[in-house]
């Protein structure tokens, strides 16, 4: 997904392009989710300036992800709005200079999949719940506390005073 900096720099209103993306691989090698849709991104590329292309749009995609209690497959959409300054030129020498919001680059093409990657990741969700009341399993039989219930003793034990756990009976 490219755009071109001066085209979209020069241009009077908005170029609009819409584009899907495989990040399947960007996925690989995590247990909490199981499979994803291709990236849409509907994004914006106008002038925000001399020298300056602001990029503005959405980015969609469905999960499907294991229950961060119950180990259930739950599907979850998310929406992200994406939002980036690319500046034509090169990073300033002195730091005091660089401002974070803007990214510099120096090539006439514009690869966006680095910065749509980036905020897809960032914005990936840490614990899925498949309902807000779950229950989760059970620590001692591993049985769906949401399904059916157990007889398990779950009272949680100070490990220093385990020893007289049993002095009582």
């Amino acid at each position: 997904m490219h755009f071109q900096f001066r085209k979209a720099a020069s241009a009077e209103g908005p170029i609009k392009f819409r584009e899907s993306l495989d990040v399947s691989e960007m996925i690989k090698g995590r247990k909490d989710i199981t499979g994803i849709s291709p990236l849409t991104a509907d994004l914006q590329a106008f002038s925000a300036g001399e020298g300056m292309v602001d990029v503005k749009g959405a980015l969609t995609a469905e999960l499907n992800v294991a229950c961060s209690r119950c180990l259930t497959p739950v599907n979850r959409k998310i929406d992200i709005d994406f939002e980036e300054r690319f500046v034509h030129g090169q990073e300033p020498e002195e730091e005091e200079d660089i401002d974070d919001d803007v990214n510099y680059v120096s090539d006439e093409s514009v690869d966006l999949v680095p910065y749509l990657e980036e905020s897809l990741m960032l914005n990936l969700p840490l614990a899925v719940v498949c309902k807000d009341d779950c229950k989760g399993l059970c620590p001692v039989c591993g049985v769906n506390r949401n399904e059916q219930d157990c007889s398990c003793d779950t009272a949680v034990v100070d490990p220093r005073l385990a020893a007289l756990k049993d002095f009582f009976k």
